[in-house]
């Protein structure tokens, strides 16, 4: 099975290198058939240089630049339109997430899952220099998800997660333009009722460079696409159900 990895890359220069190389050797060591492909989302930075010399020089590393519509939710889904493996995952430029991690995550969904989430709060997550504003509106943010969904999966706003091909086919179409895509995916897959599984992972802080994700801008998009889906829960009346789940 090949893996696909998405990267959304908006004025990385100062990251983007590092973060592709480090993801590369992992996957070389561990022998997982791969691409790696860089989203460049309107950069006016250095990026699109960096990622030229960096396809040059690497096997299986590709970018494309999203002419727009940009934003980081349009950027991953350019990524998810033109990836060419039989599972995705998306994957974090600032160097937040952890190389190591896609392989435990790979090695998981071989066993049959359809897709693997990750959450940086149960045992065995872990998070470093998150900024405690941030924190706490994410606590609120996953307490009311898990709530009004009935479910255990206590991170839905996590962009770390992984994906077989036809799940994200299956999850078509998309609707969210900004980061409340990274909970868009993962609501639609629980209740279309495809398998998955919750493993722990670990983020760190970006060390240069700015965070996209604006808060004062994100509440009501967020609000809208959990609304969105807890409608398609109780009115599809099973209609969009997958598969048996195999999560606890």
């Amino acid at each position: 099975m090949k893996l696909s990895i998405v990267i959304p890359a908006c004025n990385e220069e100062g990251q983007i290198e590092e973060t592709v190389r480090n993801l590369h050797s992992t996957l070389t060591i561990s022998q997982i058939k791969n691409e790696i492909l860089i989203i460049n989302d309107n950069s006016k930075d250095d990026t699109e240089n960096i990622l030229k010399k960096v396809c040059i020089e690497l096997q299986h590393v590709r970018y494309l630049n999203n002419k727009g519509p940009n934003g980081f939710g349009f950027a991953v889904r350019c990524g998810l339109e033109n990836f060419n493996g039989d599972a995705v995952a998306i994957f974090m430029a600032d160097g937040s997430d952890l190389p190591e991690d896609v392989v435990r995550f790979f090695k998981k969904l071989e066993e049959g899952y359809d897709c693997v989430f990750g959450s940086r709060f149960m045992k065995g997550g872990k998070i470093i220099d998150y900024p405690i504003i941030k924190l706490i509106l994410n606590r609120l943010a996953n307490l009311f998800i898990s709530l009004i969904f009935q479910m255990r999966y206590n991170d839905t706003t996590n962009a770390f997660k992984m994906y077989r091909r036809h799940v994200i086919q299956g999850l078509k179409p998309f609707l969210s333009h900004h980061f409340n895509l990274t909970v868009e995916l993962p609501l639609k897959a629980i209740v279309r009722g495809y398998s998955f599984v919750v493993l722990p992972n670990k983020w760190t802080n970006r060390k240069t460079g700015e965070s996209k994700l604006k808060i004062k801008e994100m509440g009501s998009r967020y609000l809208f696409i959990v609304l969105y889906c807890l409608l398609e829960k109780w009115l599809s009346r099973g209609d969009y159900l997958a598969s048996k789940k195999m999560n606890p």
